[in-house]
């Protein structure tokens, strides 16, 4: 389950969510750069944010909403790695519910942030670069019967 150049999404250490504490802490997104990205996106689509939801146990990701003149856009950004990816509705575990990104997305690209599209989203596991991780991610992989890269990166496994 290596990359064979098909994608070229690697899965590093912490995108499942777990990890051990004695590999040290994981990176963390930070919440006001997110905020900061998202007012930004909600002005460049000429629309509002509606509703924000910090990333709460066992979620891997925040949770935004914004509103422009074409309706409701989910926004998810993972805890751990700067992801963004749009959802159809919000919920605790995404991993088939994945939209198009909106044309105004690029502002999330521009704050240093990588926008997930939809195929990106949908890449079965056999066509990612997984070798970074552990056993322990694997076994959560397998017991809640994940097969694409967002359902592994946006989840609220226990």
């Amino acid at each position: 389950m290596v990359d064979d150049g098909n994608t070229g999404f690697n899965l590093p250490r912490g995108a499942t969510g777990f990890y051990r504490p004695k590999d040290g802490p994981l990176p963390e997104t930070d919440l006001r750069a997110f905020l900061s990205a998202l007012y930004a996106a909600a002005r460049t689509a000429g629309g509002r944010v509606d509703q924000v939801e910090p990333q709460a146990y066992p979620r891997t990701f925040h949770t935004a909403s914004v509103i422009d003149d074409t309706g409701e856009w989910i926004i998810l950004c993972h805890i751990y790695h700067p992801w963004i990816a749009f959802a159809q509705e919000r919920g605790d575990w995404c991993s088939e519910d994945f939209v198009a990104p909106p044309p105004w997305a690029g502002t999330f690209a521009y704050a240093g942030f990588v926008v997930l599209d939809r195929e990106q989203l949908a890449t079965p596991l056999s066509d990612v670069d997984t070798s970074g991780l552990t056993s322990g991610e694997w076994r959560e992989i397998r017991f809640y019967g994940v097969t694409t890269l967002g359902g592994v990166l946006f989840n609220a496994w226990d």
